[in-house]
């Protein structure tokens, strides 16, 4: 054991101990952060539009900022771009992380002095708390390696530097982890994604790999190149010594069955909730899924019931308000200057003391095509009693509406992509329908009530996934795979790259 790990031990102990503390005192740290924030906000345009003062009640603060999408907060962000100070948040932000938009392109999300260490901490508290649950420090010895997007920055038309998220945080790494930290910068600014994971392979290949970090879907990807370029039958063999997966972005479960497989057994995981708006939780026990949500670190939330997402009179409750089983879609006000902003993340709690929430999907993204409203952990949770009851190993997975079908009633149409498919596959498909109908009473009464015929599945040549995302653009970094669709675009881009493929390996 190094002098390094060695003394992870100790820093790991009094860090956790700093953040229990921390989260015991959740509520009181809520209130004092509004008040910190509206303090900073009132000399800023945006404070001084609405009216911010310190002072404010929470239901005073509700008032005078209303929750907004990043579409509406965007003519505030656009004069922060172009280099006007004091416009959001005192100052001018160190970066925008450039992420994927929705109506209007690319959104710029601000990174501020503030607000950086929210970032960079909580990543490193994380794998502390991993130390000290664990006992184990032997992954600082050896390499570690994150996938993630390239650590080349540009700037905004004001001067500010810009790029992805994982680029940005690249640059504030520890000295101290530098040494271990893998891929290199230039391995890591490959394009296009392919030649990415090809130039990693081979420069991590004979590495020491302990620690692996990335979303599911493209570590999956690094795997299966590792396997190919190496000849090896799974990834231990590879890194023996390999033992905690780090990942966020997706839920894990239905990649779980198929990283066993590729990686020859199980490692250690935790799981990470960061964004371009904010590193909001991790997970801080072992083996237990909730993930300790940050109350003291420059965020304050809001969470509105999901089931009144879409109502003009929606609640927004504050964190003393909130149930744990309900789902709820996460507003927050953060010292990177964003005010009410609508993350799009659905989330419910698990436990209170402290709290915990687990990740449920996007309040946007869900299957209704019949008034059902079926959403991600449904879906997700009905892919893994399949999977129980029949077996299989999925690859990836899309639900769509089928709603003219050419003969029959309307249906939903999985997607799915196996790396082993089920022994009977009659079976698997009844057990997804049944998941969905015990997890979703909607669902449920239009398959009763004959509006809905049982889920169909449309089995994908292997690489369909990829093919499909490539063809978008949207390959590699944090791009992730839609699991679920209100239409069939993203249905038919697997359509085409399935018969592609088809054609291919004739």
């Amino acid at each position: 054991m190094s002098l390094k790990s060695l003394l992870s031990r100790p820093i790991a102990r009094i860090a956790a101990a700093r953040e229990s503390k921390k989260a015991r005192d959740a509520q009181s740290s809520q209130k004092r952060l509004l008040q910190q924030l509206l303090q900073k906000g009132q000399a800023t345009a945006f404070g001084r539009d609405h009216g911010l003062q310190p002072g404010m009640s929470f239901k005073q603060f509700q008032a005078a900022v209303p929750v907004r999408d990043y579409e509406e907060l965007k003519p505030w962000v656009q004069r922060a771009v172009e280099g006007e100070t004091d416009v959001l948040w005192p100052g001018l932000p160190d970066y925008f992380c450039k992420t994927s938009g929705t109506t209007s392109g690319a959104k710029y999300i601000p990174i501020t002095p503030d607000s950086m260490p929210n970032h960079i901490g909580s990543a490193r508290n994380a794998l502390l708390q991993y130390i000290y649950n664990a006992k184990n420090a032997r992954f600082v010895d050896g390499k570690m390696i994150f996938l993630q997007g390239s650590p080349e920055l540009s700037k905004t038309e004001g001067g500010i530097l810009m790029g992805r998220l994982s680029g940005i945080v690249a640059h504030h790494v520890p000295d101290y982890l530098q040494a271990n930290r893998l891929p290199s910068f230039e391995a890591n600014c490959t394009e296009p994604w392919e030649a990415k994971v090809n130039a990693i392979v081979e420069e991590t290949k004979d590495q020491d790999l302990r620690l692996i970090s990335g979303i599911p879907s493209w570590v999956q990807n690094y795997f299966e190149r590792l396997l190919e370029v190496t000849g090896a039958s799974h990834v231990k063999e590879v890194f023996p010594n390999f033992e905690l997966f780090v990942f966020g972005g997706v839920a894990f479960e239905p990649y779980r069955e198929r990283f066993r497989t590729l990686i020859g057994g199980d490692v250690d995981t935790v799981e990470l909730f960061p964004a371009s708006e904010g590193f909001f939780a991790y997970q801080d026990q072992l083996n237990d899924p909730g993930l300790r949500l940050n109350v003291d670190d420059g965020i304050f939330y809001e969470f509105i019931p999901a089931g009144e997402y879409f109502e003009e009179n929606r609640r927004r409750l504050a964190l003393h308000e909130v149930e744990l089983g309900v789902q709820y879609a996460l507003i927050i006000t953060s010292n990177a200057g964003l005010w009410c902003y609508d993350i799009g993340d659905t989330i419910k709690f698990v436990s209170e003391d402290p709290y915990r929430i687990v990740v449920t999907g996007r309040i946007k993204h869900f299957t209704s095509a019949f008034g059902e409203h079926v959403i991600a952990e449904e879906v997700e949770g009905a892919l893994r009693d399949a999977m129980d009851a029949a077996g299989g190993v999925v690859t990836e997975f899309h639900v769509a509406p089928e709603v003219n079908p050419s003969e029959g009633l309307p249906f939903h149409e999985w997607f799915i992509e196996f790396a082993e498919p089920p022994k009977n596959l009659t079976a698997f498909s009844e057990a997804i329908n049944e998941g969905v109908i015990q997890r979703n009473p909607y669902y449920r009464d239009l398959i009763t009530g004959s509006i809905l015929q049982n889920a169909q599945l449309q089995l994908l040549e292997k690489g369909s996934f990829h093919q499909a995302m490539a063809n978008r653009g949207k390959l590699g970094g944090q791009n992730k795979p839609p699991r679920l669709a209100n239409g069939r675009d993203f249905a038919k881009d697997l359509e085409r790259a399935n018969t592609k493929l088809k054609k291919e390996s004739n």
